[in-house]
């Protein structure tokens, strides 16, 4: 087994990590899962739409995460009144050379939180679409692609309606994860509580937490994670588990293959974050909801009967047969 655990190095990454939750830990208490689903998702090159009510830390936790990478971090608040220009950017005439320039939006930075996305119309949500899926914006027939790293996360809040917009099925299906954020347990709430009480303000708290991965560092780390094995037995219990999804009589609409590619990236950075070179039926098992939740359509009935689609991928991974 030692022999097969050294095939790939590890050990950067797995004290990377653990470097990062000791900066996020200086403020952020408990949330282990949704620090987990970051780092997991930040090391598999994909983006994460983040789920909760106001005041869990949604924001917060992915702030501090993007502070801890030396790379350029943008916030865009998104409104009702919001345009794609005010996200991508626009063509601005110039006088002095008579001819239109192309002035880039917020969007083109390497972390980008967008607070409360579903607050914006169809119209600039679509707008989403190109730069997530191929990291990169057309405007004008000119394509400007990113720099990398490009991560973006997104926070919603699923209670209130009033002056929101769902998501479409497009967009959903380009965010690797969705985080539902819990609330904290009692021990968790006195201790943030405590650590409120004991600190003076947030922004001095912020300027403790320390960058601690460089873009080139990333980049590098992020190729470890594609060498991550994995056995032809499990590529097959990942597409049994996402095609299972298209023939339940439960779900109206069932994951694409992109939701395999997704579970398959996911996996192996999971796998890495705990620090082994093969991926296990468990880490499939374990990110399964994270990364089909939100690319489920529950049919009428179940809607009606209060069914999540938690419930569903649970039901349908306690069906297929775990290879062993």
């Amino acid at each position: 087994m030692d022999a097969f655990e050294s095939r790939i190095d590890l050990s950067e990454l797995y004290q990377t990590v653990a470097d990062i939750r000791t900066e996020v830990g200086k403020i952020i208490v408990g949330q282990q899962s949704m620090i987990d689903l970051l780092l997991t998702a930040l090391f598999a090159d994909g983006h994460v739409l983040i789920e909760g009510v106001p005041g869990v830390a949604k924001t917060l936790t992915a702030k501090i995460l993007a502070k801890t990478i030396s790379v350029d971090f943008n916030r865009i608040q998104f409104t009702p009144d919001l345009m794609p220009s005010d996200v991508l950017g626009t063509s601005i005439f110039n006088p002095k050379t008579s001819d239109f320039e192309f002035k880039p939006g917020p969007i083109f930075s390497n972390i980008i939180l967008i607070d409360e996305i579903n607050r914006a119309p169809a119209k600039t949500q679509s707008a989403l679409f190109e730069v997530m899926e191929e990291r990169q914006v057309t405007n004008a027939g000119q394509t400007y692609h990113m720099t990398a790293p490009f991560l973006v996360l997104a926070t919603q809040n699923p209670i209130e309606q009033e002056g929101t917009y769902r998501l479409p099925e497009a967009q959903l299906d380009r965010f690797l994860f969705k985080i539902v954020v819990q609330y904290p347990s009692l021990e968790q709430e006195t201790d943030i509580l405590k650590g409120h009480h004991h600190r003076r303000q947030m922004t001095d708290a912020m300027d403790t937490i320390h960058a601690i991965l460089s873009r080139e560092q990333l980049t590098a780390l992020r190729e470890k994670v594609r060498q991550v094995l994995i056995e032809d037995k499990v590529l097959t219990y990942i597409a049994q588990i996402v095609h299972e999804t298209r023939n339940s009589k439960f779900l109206y609409l069932g994951a694409s293959p992109r939701a395999s590619v997704a579970l398959l990236n996911a996996s192996k950075a999971l796998a890495a974050l705990r620090g082994r070179d093969f991926v296990t039926p468990e880490d499939v098992q374990e990110l399964a909801a994270p990364v089909l939740r939100h690319r489920l359509i529950l049919t009428p009935e179940k809607e009606m009967e209060g069914t999540t689609p938690d419930a569903i991928i649970d039901q349908i991974i306690k069906k297929i047969e775990v290879p062993r």
